[in-house]
């Protein structure tokens, strides 16, 4: 069985949001005022319904999109690593996976090959984007992402339209990588089981942040619960953190 050592968390944050705020033209705001912070190496979960402002907010945070309010702040040099929640590929246009992670402005024939192993998939180098399935298509976004050897690892409903054994399937995939990378990762999902189940701290936004904290205390809280319809029985048999992963920070020099 494998072994990983246990590391201590650094103090600083490696990214801080700062009182950001987000309004289109129709000046509706679709973020207000959120404020919170990720430290390396731990899951971060963001729980949040249909139009609550979570994929706008990670589009800010990558810096897809400037915030009308507020600002993110990055440790230096900080690496991210992004898997969206959909990408669409132009079926006219053939381009394959080996060809794709190149886009990524990474062309190391050996590193990208290495990752392909890394995800399973070392033998889709030369198959057409378009030919893959669901899990595979989404384990080349994620070596795409890996290619930069990130600081934080950012999941747009990574698993969106996977059966159930590729979900799993995928999340074992993330938990090693982090292992191995010593990454953070923000995880964006609709899943509850699995934001509670697999984060070491959640917040949950609706335009503006509901509530934040341990699974445990969002769990109980009464904005969770209301949030999502649910009563205290149903808010608390969503929370099954095992903790059966450790959380690989840099030691202390």
């Amino acid at each position: 069985m494998k072994k990983f050592r246990i590391i201590k968390f650094k103090t600083k944050p490696i990214l801080e949001v700062k009182k950001i705020s987000k309004s289109f033209s129709s000046n509706r705001l679709v973020l207000n005022q959120i404020s919170f912070h990720v430290n390396r190496g731990e899951i971060f979960g963001i729980l949040g319904p249909n139009g609550s402002g979570k994929s706008t907010f990670l589009r800010v945070l990558i810096g897809a999109q400037t915030p009308s309010e507020g600002r993110v702040e990055r440790a230096p040099a900080l690496r991210i690593g992004y898997v969206p929640q959909r990408l669409s590929i132009d079926y006219t246009m053939p381009i394959t996976v080996a060809r794709f992670l190149a886009l990524s402005g990474n062309s190391d024939r050996t590193q990208t090959a290495a990752l392909l192993q890394r995800v399973g998939i070392a033998d889709r180098a030369n198959r057409q984007m378009i030919d893959l399935s669901g899990g595979e298509f989404q384990r080349v976004l994620l070596a795409q992402a890996l290619l930069r050897e990130p600081d934080i690892l950012v999941l747009d409903e990574p698993t969106q339209g996977l059966d159930p054994p590729a979900v799993a399937a995928f999340y074992r995939l993330i938990e090693e990588c982090r292992q191995e990378l010593e990454c953070a990762v923000l995880l964006v999902s609709h899943d509850l089981h699995v934001v509670m189940g697999q984060s070491d701290r959640v917040v949950c936004l609706n335009g503006h942040v509901c509530c934040e904290g341990t699974p445990t205390a969002v769990s109980a809280a009464p904005a969770y619960r209301a949030l999502f319809g649910l009563d205290t029985e149903d808010a608390l048999a969503l929370y099954r953190h095992h903790h059966d992963h450790l959380h690989p920070i840099e030691s202390n020099p």
